[in-house]
């Protein structure tokens, strides 16, 4: 099971903390509060699930250096971030970095709730797609060696005779393995067995 989806607020000033925590706590969302870079990393869990709310200018590592960290760890979690000394470059380096906004202290609570909706959103779709990718490989799984071979050769464009020919097999024999294959996938037809492997190989 994923924790619940929650904003995880990374900022060295209380009066903003408490202030963000009562809002987003209005507004019925899940709030972590972190004073500095170093302690969330210290908490951090890869299965987090949520939004991280990062400011940029903290004593010790900034908000762009967890920033990136984080991506480098293979951080799923969506950023928006905030500056009270916002900048063009401090934003084209934010966004770089995959931010979803970037946000201007004092913040406008409309954007910043706009902000946290657009990254629950694709929060949600990451955990679809992967959800579908696990359950790809797990059907791809129950394949025998020999049935993922003819998969592949089917998906190539092959046909049972090329097949059988290429394999030393009979068309017949092929015709077996091809059909239990594609009952495991759960696919009628190769458009839809291409699209499966398609899938299974965005990784």
């Amino acid at each position: 099971m994923h924790e619940p989806l929650s904003v995880f607020i990374v900022d060295d000033d209380a009066s903003v903390r408490d202030a963000l925590s009562l809002l987003l706590g209005i507004h019925d969302y899940r709030v972590a509060v972190f004073a500095d870079a170093e302690s969330f990393l210290k908490a951090y869990k890869k299965e987090w699930r949520g939004c991280l709310l990062l400011d940029i200018r903290m004593p010790g590592m900034d908000g762009l250096s967890l920033q990136k960290h984080l991506a480098e760890l293979g951080s799923e979690l969506p950023v928006i971030v905030m500056t009270g000394h916002g900048d063009v470059a401090s934003a084209r380096e934010a966004f770089r970095a995959l931010a979803i906004d970037f946000l201007e202290k004092p913040l406008d609570h409309k954007k910043l709730l706009a902000g946290l909706a657009e990254a629950f959103s694709r929060q949600q779709v990451s955990l679809v797609a992967k959800m579908n990718q696990d359950q790809t490989q797990r059907l791809l799984g129950n394949l025998t060696p020999r049935e993922r071979e003819i998969m592949e050769k089917v998906v190539n464009g092959q046909h049972n005779r090329e097949i059988a020919a290429e394999l030393g097999i009979s068309p017949r024999t092929v015709e077996v393995h091809k059909a239990r294959m594609m009952d495991k996938l759960g696919v009628g037809n190769v458009a839809d067995l291409v699209r499966l492997q398609l899938h299974a190989t965005r990784g």
